[in-house]
């Protein structure tokens, strides 16, 4: 393994274990704010951020895994086991979302205000363009579909923090207690198109087998 690409490797890693970090606070805070406000939005968006962190985590796994030379095999294993994990997460996400919005429409519940909501999502406003610019930037040193992957789902998540942030201000300045529900279902089509993705993605990973990490 060549020096520069051991090295743009490590600190790949380190972007991973950072954005880590900061998605298990940003998960914790979004899932406090969400069901202190009774805010579907927040708790959908708290929940898709859990798919923020293990997609982070185990892109770090698999860079961790390269950087100690393990066989191309193991890497496709860790792959196939990681998006598997992705998917069922989305497809669990769709569904608690999906119910709990409807229900909220049907009963026509209302979000409390949150500052605390409101701060988390202005932080990620600020936190995600970075580290979109950062896995675009080692995604195309390494020549890495999964980092570049993983920069188009941190963007996903970019548009769904806007979403959810204006459904939250359309509820505390206009009355507008649909907003709240509606946002969160806005996320339900997005997280169901990543989750078929990786389930797609998956299955078309194969590798031997008898192969052990």
């Amino acid at each position: 393994m060549k020096e520069t690409r051991k090295k743009n490797l490590k600190e790949a890693r380190i972007l991973q274990i950072w954005n880590v970090i900061y998605d298990v606070i940003e998960v914790v805070v979004s899932l406090i704010a969400g069901f202190t406000a009774n805010s579907s939005a927040l708790i959908g968006w708290g929940l898709d951020s859990t798919i923020e962190v293990i997609s982070a985590g185990t892109l770090g796994w698999r860079l961790h895994g390269e950087i100690k030379g393990i066989d191309e095999e193991k890497v496709k294993r860790r792959q196939k086991i990681t998006l598997y994990v992705i998917a069922i997460s989305f497809t669990l996400i769709c569904i608690f979302i999906s119910y709990d919005s409807i229900s909220k429409l049907i009963n026509q519940e209302t979000a409390n205000w949150s500052t605390m909501g409101l701060v988390i999502l202005l932080v990620s406003l600020v936190v995600n363009p970075i580290l979109i610019y950062f896995k675009r930037k080692y995604g195309k040193k390494l020549d890495s579909p999964a980092l570049l992957a993983d920069a188009k789902d941190t963007f996903i998540c970019l548009y769904q923090t806007v979403v959810v942030l204006i459904g939250l201000l359309l509820v505390n300045w206009l009355g507008w207690w649909w907003a709240d529900p509606v946002a969160a279902l806005l996320i339900v089509p997005y997280a169901a198109k990543e989750g078929w993705e990786a389930y797609n993605k998956a299955k078309s990973i194969n590798y031997n087998i008898a192969q052990n990490d």
